[in-house]
């Protein structure tokens, strides 16, 4: 999750090497190796598209995510915001017209809840150093008010690693 994640929103395009991706193929043929066992390269597969543990969700919203934002189709306002867990990494896009500002914290951590603070410096997004913003999160729906510059972030792994936050500043 936290790799789809991230290579669909720091990136204005990205790929993923279908089912093998989506149902967490990662059984290397050897150690050492890339290729994975049971590889459809040597064999012919049958993948089991209605496995419960599948990405396909996810995939979906993501990409969904990505259509409707055009923040996220462009690379060119990539910005790297401080955090104080080395585990978590924040970065935020922006559309040219400013209209569209995204927020994504990923949780670097595939075992464990990881939190922290996020610094976000305001200006970027066009607010002041205390005002206050609305952060919609994309993948959950949740909404939460966050004020200055400052904020706290909790994820867990197991659940969803990341929040695509889409914030709206509070008049």
């Amino acid at each position: 999750m936290s790799r789809l994640i991230l290579a669909a929103t720091l990136g204005a395009n990205y790929g993923i090497y279908g089912p093998a991706f989506e149902l967490g193929e990662h059984l290397p043929m050897q150690p050492g190796s890339e290729e994975y066992l049971h590889s459809e390269k040597y064999e012919i597969r049958v993948w089991d598209l209605a496995n419960p543990n599948s990405l396909k969700g996810l995939i979906t919203s993501v990409n969904d995510i990505r259509r409707a934002h055009p923040a996220l189709q462009s690379d060119w306002s990539l910005q790297f915001h401080p955090t104080d867990n080395e585990q978590l990494i924040a970065y935020s896009k922006t559309s040219k017209d400013a209209a569209d500002m995204l927020l994504v914290v990923v949780n670097l951590d595939p075992r464990n809840v990881q939190s922290g603070w996020v610094k976000v410096a305001l200006k970027e997004f066009g607010m002041g150093a205390g005002d206050a913003c609305e952060v919609h999160d994309l993948l959950t729906d949740a909404k939460y008010v966050w004020q200055g510059s400052r904020n706290f972030v909790q994820l867990n792994p197991s659940i969803l690693p990341a929040h695509i936050f889409y914030v709206r500043p509070i008049a």
